[in-house]
């Protein structure tokens, strides 16, 4: 299969002066899109996308600053985009908003055109892209392997040169994992930077909206687009407003060898070390850290109280259409209804003690390197292991909203069967534009 064409802001750009070229680039995209199904939930008509055309033309010949004139982008079925539909993949549930999330409008007034909704795993629950009634988004590098999830839609479209952005959420890892697989960049913000108010929530105390670009650039700059405090959404926060410069020589952390987990993937393992390298290069001081209290704070997402969060969106349609679910959603929360005001608290103690314990790593360290995923698995094998190789994918993804971090995922290299892996640069609250900084370091060309 042939390696997919992305499609920077740049090529976007290079034809904004040009109004019949862009109308035939957003055609052409509109065209191709109809051949890719199991991509999408909706989209709007080649007349809409031509008409949004027309109207950011018009406000930028009225001298408007419009930095993401003509630009093509996505956004995952779980978020409101006033006029379409938001099902989270699941029919039974399907809602019509009566207005646009915060994130995207603030795209669309800086003249990005909106081509659909994409698909993803029912509920954004999952990292592998395979649970969807709407069909599966196949790797493409290789069709017999998964593309990620929950936002495999959103990776999808961009890595395939569908959209030159898009945006997904990240709860477990689905603005990382995605990325990952595809051989693209996402960004999974601190949390409240970018507005949930009208996403459907998987843990809405947890849930972010992040972005998918093709390379680190585009992603700093639609970042910068995207930030806003939203008044009306209570978990969105302001950054502090002055911020220290990143540092010239930050100190990583790292996974030491023997406790590395790529369930015996060894192209995994190399990719890693040489990403390792690669920040070494850079000028890092490379610290081995003890992973061991993050990865005890991974478990607590499924297996602690945050998976009864997951009733607040789904509750009622359980009781009263259990079969609108997929069997492995209701499996993951069959748990939920038993979890108890004690459990809850009890969680938060577990959790408070565990953040204790990660901050004594944090003294060593200014980023955490880790694998985004440990490896990769076939379709076939996700759906014969739905549950475990699920686990799996998020062993370095799980905890980071717990412990509320942000990180910057990025390309990798390639196994030597060509399937992408990538790494992702985790910091703490706040460091987002710190992270992005360093990961165009690491992905400029050596």
């Amino acid at each position: 299969m042939p390696s997919p064409q992305v499609l920077p802001l740049s090529a976007v750009r290079a034809l904004g002066e040009t109004p019949v070229a862009l109308e035939a680039l957003l055609g052409d995209l509109h065209a191709r899109a109809a051949t890719a199904p199991e991509a999408w939930i909706s989209r709007p008509t080649l007349a809409s996308v031509h008409q949004s055309l027309r109207a950011a033309r018009a406000r930028k010949e009225r001298g408007e600053a419009l930095p993401l004139y003509g630009v093509p982008f996505a956004v995952k079925d779980n978020i409101d985009v006033a006029g379409y539909a938001t099902t989270a993949a699941c029919p039974a549930f399907s809602y019509q908003p009566k207005a646009t999330n915060p994130v995207v409008q603030r795209l669309i007034d800086a003249g990005a055109i909106f081509m659909g909704k994409t698909n993803l795993d029912q509920f954004a629950t999952g990292l592998s892209g395979v649970r969807s009634p709407y069909g599966i988004c196949k790797n493409p590098f290789d069709e017999r392997f998964i593309s990620g999830g929950s936002s495999s839609g959103s990776g999808w479209v961009v890595a395939t040169g569908l959209a030159c952005f898009s945006l997904g959420t990240d709860t477990a890892g689905s603005g990382r994992v995605p990325a990952a697989l595809t051989n693209i960049v996402g960004l999974k913000p601190t949390r409240g930077l970018l507005s949930i108010r009208g996403v459907v929530p998987a843990c809405r105390s947890l849930d972010c909206v992040s972005i998918f670009a093709s390379n680190t650039d585009d992603l700093s700059e639609l970042f910068s687009l995207a930030d806003s405090y939203d008044a009306l959404d209570p978990f969105s926060r302001q950054a502090p407003s002055t911020m220290a410069p990143p540092p010239s020589a930050p100190r990583i952390g790292v996974v030491a060898p023997a406790e590395l987990e790529t369930f015996g993937d060894s192209d995994a393992r190399a990719l890693y070390q040489a990403a390792v390298e690669r920040f070494a290069d850079l000028g890092a001081t490379i610290a081995t850290i003890d992973l061991s209290s993050f990865l005890a704070t991974a478990q607590l997402l499924y297996h602690g109280p945050w998976v009864a969060e997951r009733l607040e969106a789904v509750g009622d349609l359980l009781q009263r259409e259990p079969e609108a679910l997929l069997p492995v959603l209701r499996a993951v929360i069959a748990e939920a209804p038993s979890r108890t005001a004690l459990d809850a608290f009890r969680g938060q103690y577990r959790l408070a003690e565990l953040r204790r314990a990660t901050e004594a790593e944090w003294q060593r360290m200014d980023y955490l390197l880790l694998p985004t995923t440990p490896t990769t698995y076939t379709i076939a094998e996700l759906e014969q292991e739905p549950i475990e190789l699920n686990t799996r994918l998020g062993r370095y993804t799980n905890f980071v909203n717990l412990l509320d971090l942000t990180g910057v995922a990025l390309p990798a290299g390639f196994r030597r069967d060509g399937l992408p892996l990538g790494v992702t640069l985790l910091g703490q609250a706040f460091s987002d534009r710190e992270l992005l900084h360093w990961g165009k370091r690491f992905t400029a060309p050596a």
